[in-house]
């Protein structure tokens, strides 16, 4: 199997539809969040968590920096902080506050894969604070792309349940 080239290519359409998806998204709507339920994060939270969903997750499993404080060991993290209620996530302020970020960290999914190369990427195993069974950086990568897509499809559904007229191609950047 080539994991470089198949991260690669799910790495690049999968934030170029992300982006598509994002630019329908207006900037009165980044407050709103689904009226029925609980834990739901607002629009502007789904956008900024997709822009940390696969770059920033990538590079954890690649270094070994999960870009917590100094002294922080995420591995001996409560389940709670590592998934904190909606209410506590971070958010953007705009869209175009998001696809920066997104691009940014596309950047850094990119970089991590070219960083592994294809025989880490084939062979060395890593293990995610959230699931201590190793698999190869690869999969592990593969998981962080899937992470984005899952929110991305989070998003198209806001879209649709905020009268946004998208259909099939949208979710898929077409």
């Amino acid at each position: 199997m080539d994991w470089a080239k198949l991260l690669n290519s799910e790495i690049e359409s999968t934030y170029a539809s992300a982006t598509k998806l994002m630019d329908l998204v207006d900037d009165g709507a980044l407050d709103w969040k689904p009226a029925t339920g609980a834990n739901w994060m607002t629009t502007g939270q789904v956008l900024r968590h997709m822009t940390d969903a696969c770059g920033m997750a990538s590079k954890g499993f690649v270094t070994g920096d999960w870009g917590m404080p100094e002294g922080v060991d995420v591995g001996q993290m409560p389940p709670e902080a590592m998934l904190p209620p909606a209410e506590k996530l971070p958010t953007v302020s705009s869209v175009a506050e998001a696809k920066d970020l997104l691009a940014k960290d596309k950047v850094v999914a990119l970089e991590m894969v070219a960083q592994c190369g294809e025989e880490d990427l084939a062979n060395k195993t890593a293990t995610a604070p959230w699931d201590p069974t190793p698999l190869v950086l690869g999969h592990r990568i593969l998981q962080m792309v899937e992470h984005l897509k899952q929110h991305k499809s989070q998003l198209f559904y806001y879209l649709k349940l905020q009268g946004t007229p998208v259909n099939t191609g949208n979710l898929w950047g077409m």
